[in-house]
């Protein structure tokens, strides 16, 4: 048999075809994914019929949060309205009830109950912050839901019911950590973030790894969800004169951040220090402005200005959708493969049980993500690629690093725990 007709290669060529995003349209309606009845494909009682399956949505667009959820909602409505376009799940259309967590916790674990238990949801993508997350997750486990969770976090936590599509800490964190003091010859940090799980986890695992590899860390502070009075820690962080000001202040708080660093003086197209974010995508650059975070940088996955052609097709369609002025940034991008891994998921079990697709989620390949080729691992990471981006005054980032390889995803490292 020729190499170039031999069966993995054509079906890697049939998903390719299948799922690039002008094809997905193209297709629909055609019949290429066998379908089942709603006996034999949910013997477990979730809201599925022969022609529809539902979901749940649930991201926070009040409070604080809404400034970065927000583009996770669009995403994974824009995922949804393609996927029916080619005919849907197993045949079945999809349809969405959207839930706000409102930027509370506890909102999020009761709407996560109602979903799966009053609902009776097939999936659930949703959550942002590691405090969403861990209110809900008890929730899923309880009740054998399946949720697909978008956002970079602290690693640390490995669950059968959840796909984690954003990155872990030895991905995004460990990664840039290595990149600044490689490329800039950092040796003082200042860990600054919001004051929760995340954010003091993840500046636990930053901390650890300065240590190690013989530099210091000269500062660590943390403030309130929603807090907007940073003057007094930038004064320290003048003091102190780091390096490098290590930041995963989240949600709206980025806003007075910036703008109070630009204020006090601090130019960071000077490097002096040199501003490295792990929180901040394109969406809260709306809010904050271009003009008051050009200079600094962001480690992330994922940046709108990927030059490749799936994210090219993916951006033309999310402004199709959302219009022209709107930015999508790495937690965004993520949201939007939860959707299309949950489908390759349920049409490979050929059932919506939750407990099948437990099965076949590990190994599930997306050719066509915008970020690139991901892979589900057995741990429910992705295997993803670690980019640095240089922020712009247009409110984007030019991208001045990105690893060779895919990076195999390792939420518990050794001795970073």
């Amino acid at each position: 048999m020729n190499k170039n007709t031999s069966p993995i290669t054509m079906r890697r060529k049939l998903l390719k075809a299948l799922f690039t995003l002008p094809a997905a349209v193209a297709l629909a309606g055609t019949s290429f994914i066998s379908t089942a009845y709603a006996a034999e494909a949910n013997t477990t009682g979730l809201a599925v019929t022969d022609s529809t399956v539902k979901v749940g949505i649930l991201h926070s667009v009040t409070g604080t949060m809404a400034i970065s959820e927000t583009g996770s909602v669009q995403a994974e409505k824009l995922a949804i309205e393609q996927i029916n376009e080619m005919g849907g799940v197993l045949g079945r259309k999809i349809e969405y009830i959207q839930e706000d967590g409102a930027s509370d916790w506890p909102t999020f674990a009761e709407k996560a109950k109602k979903l799966l238990v009053n609902d009776k949801v097939a999936a659930v993508f949703g959550c942002w912050t590691s405090a969403s997350r861990k209110a809900a997750l008890p929730v899923f486990e309880q009740y054998n839901g399946m949720l697909f969770y978008p956002t970079f976090y602290e690693g640390l936590e490995e669950s059968p019911n959840v796909i984690y599509t954003g990155q872990e800490a030895t991905q995004q964190i460990l990664e840039s950590l290595n990149w600044v003091v490689r490329e800039k010859g950092a040796k003082k940090f200042f860990l600054l973030g919001s004051d929760y799980i995340w954010p003091r986890t993840s500046n636990k695992i930053a901390r650890k790894h300065i240590e190690k590899l013989g530099l210091k860390v000269v500062g660590e502070e943390y403030y309130p969800l929603g807090h907007t009075q940073f003057n007094s820690v930038i004064n320290k962080i003048k003091l102190k004169k780091p390096d490098v000001i290590f930041l995963d202040v989240v949600g709206g708080s980025n806003v007075a951040f910036y703008k109070q660093l630009k204020a006090a003086g601090i130019d960071m197209t000077k490097e002096k220090p040199l501003v490295l974010t792990i929180s901040v995508t394109e969406d809260e650059i709306l809010g904050i402005g271009g003009e008051n975070i050009v200079g600094a940088y962001a480690s992330m996955k994922y940046f709108q200005s990927l030059p490749n052609d799936n994210n090219q097709k993916f951006v033309a369609a999310f402004k199709k959708m959302w219009g022209d002025k709107i930015v999508i940034g790495d937690v965004t991008q993520a949201a939007y493969l939860g959707p299309w891994i949950w489908k390759a998921a349920v049409e490979k079990a050929g059932s919506f049980d939750i407990d099948a697709i437990k099965k076949t989620l590990p190994g599930i390949e997306i050719p066509f993500a915008p970020e690139g080729y991901v892979k589900v691992h057995d741990n429910h990471h992705l295997w993803s690629k670690s980019r640095i981006g240089h922020a712009k005054a247009d409110g984007q980032f030019d991208v001045v690093y990105e690893s060779k390889e895919l990076i195999e995803p390792n939420p518990f490292p050794k001795g970073y725990q």
